[in-house]
């Protein structure tokens, strides 16, 4: 447990935490706006209560999202310092570019969001919340930019191991940014949909039976069954991606110790590194070769071909890759079933009506996104060791020469707070799901800029 590891570690912690808002508030931002524009084009009040009822979610969020952020930048200072020292003049102006596209958005119209639905006219409402929509996906973006360029890196010279910035445009649209951005949108998607059905389904468990929470429960589940597939092809154009530029990453997703053809599909096998080799196999013949070339005789690339003269491991480490790929995978299926199935029964009975097992299975699945998200994240991530800049510069050329014992101490207390956050948090929207079902009133107001409908409106402190 030297300083390298435990610092791996802790941003790795620190990251897992932060990943989990962003990937609720890109998408809920999105959704609040389809409740918005429902509610001005029909006039029906559910459209307003489930606005109401998530925008305190994505508030929530939001929230969680900026302050373990903030931690977490600190750490490129504090346990990182060569990463900027050598990457700074490619990271630095991008980190800039989020702030200025997408923070200042947020920080100008959040609060017209939040509050503002009584104060201002309905269409000045509907455009702050495209705004803050808008721009979380712009922050979303500058930061798969700086990520995606890590992993395929271009547009640039090394000088004196200095990184300098020679074609911008090639560094943002790097070869790998496209398909993570689209991946990552709708991961977030994803995470939203089961995040609006799951809760929704916990709701009529408790006997709520709204208008409000039956359009949302359908909203959520017919999101889902959509956005599956796509990110099922997503996932698919990724990964050949990868394949292209980063082929140590897909042996060790694949297990696949050999350069070869004819390589099956690992469901299931224990990696063991130091021998090289898998234990307790269950595959799929051709099947690995088949979907990352298309073609039974596909060649497939082989852990053993990333191992220095010298004995240097030059792939990640496999356990790491190989079961949190197929964590992301299993996740997946279940999501594509549970939504699907979820469709049919949309159709059979109608959202208030749903049977009582598969509105538990929601309820289950509620934040079922957070462990695909994580376990896509881990693929790709660990997937890059050992570099931190994929041929650039590496993992431990970077970390800083903190003694260990305070790294550790640290992360124990980051692990602490994050554990006693991530309780709370599912405490608050467990309670607010609660305090909705009870049929607690909001505070209503009359909505006096868009007509003559009563709406409920969030206020300051609620």
């Amino acid at each position: 447990m030297d300083t390298l590891l435990l610092s791996r570690i802790q941003f790795g912690a620190n990251i897992s935490f932060h990943i989990l808002f962003p990937t609720i508030t890109i998408a809920l931002g999105w959704m609040l706006l389809f409740f918005k524009l429902r509610f001005s084009a029909t006039g029906e009040r559910k459209w307003m209560d489930a606005y109401m009822f998530w925008v305190k979610v994505f508030a929530l969020s939001f929230a969680m999202g900026v302050v373990s952020g903030i931690t977490m930048s600190f750490q490129f200072g504090t346990n990182w310092p060569g990463f900027m020292e050598t990457v700074g003049n490619v990271a630095g102006p991008l980190l800039a570019y989020e702030i200025m596209t997408a923070f200042f958005l947020e920080a100008v119209f959040l609060g017209i969001m939040l509050f503002g639905a009584s104060k201002v006219k309905s269409w000045v409402h509907t455009l702050a919340t495209f705004l803050v929509a808008f721009g979380t996906t712009m922050s979303t973006f500058w930061i798969i930019v700086l990520n995606s360029w890590m992993h395929t890196p271009q547009g640039y010279e090394l000088i004196d191991g200095v990184v300098h910035a020679t074609n911008w445009f090639e560094i943002i649209f790097n070869p790998s940014m496209p398909y993570r951005f689209v991946h990552m949108m709708l991961a977030s998607g994803l995470t939203v949909a089961f995040l609006i059905a799951g809760i929704s389904a916990l709701r009529m468990l408790w006997g709520d039976k709204g208008e409000d929470v039956k359009s949302a429960l359908r909203v959520g589940i017919i999101a889902a069954a959509g956005l599956i597939p796509l990110q099922i092809l997503a996932g698919d154009m990724h990964g050949l991606n990868t394949l292209e530029y980063q082929p140590a990453k897909v042996a060790a997703m694949e297990g696949n110790w050999e350069t070869s053809s004819n390589v099956p599909l690992i469901l299931f096998a224990i990696p063991d590194q130091e021998n090289r080799t898998n234990h307790f196999e269950i595959s799929i013949p051709n099947g690995a070769s088949y979907i990352l070339k298309h073609k039974a005789e596909g060649v497939v690339p082989g852990l053993n071909d990333f191992v220095a003269e010298d004995g240097t491991i030059l792939h990640p480490r496999v356990s790491a890759v190989f079961f949190s790929f197929r964590i992301m995978i299993g996740t997946g299926i279940a999501m594509l079933l549970l939504s699907w199935a979820g469709v049919v029964l949309l159709r059979k009975y109608g959202a208030g009506h749903m049977p009582k097992l598969p509105l538990i299975a929601f309820s289950a699945m509620s934040f079922s996104g957070w462990i695909a998200t994580l376990a896509g994240w881990y693929t790709t991530e660990i997937g890059r060791q050992p570099w931190l800049v994929q041929g650039v510069l590496s993992t431990k050329d970077a970390v800083s020469d903190v003694p260990a014992g305070m790294v550790l101490s640290t992360l124990i207390g980051y692990l602490v707070i994050y554990a006693a956050l991530i309780i709370a948090y599912m405490g608050v929207i467990t309670y607010l799901a609660r305090k909705a079902t009870r049929g607690e009133p909001l505070t209503s107001r009359q909505y006096p800029r868009g007509g003559t409908t009563d709406v409920p409106v969030l206020q300051p402190g609620e």
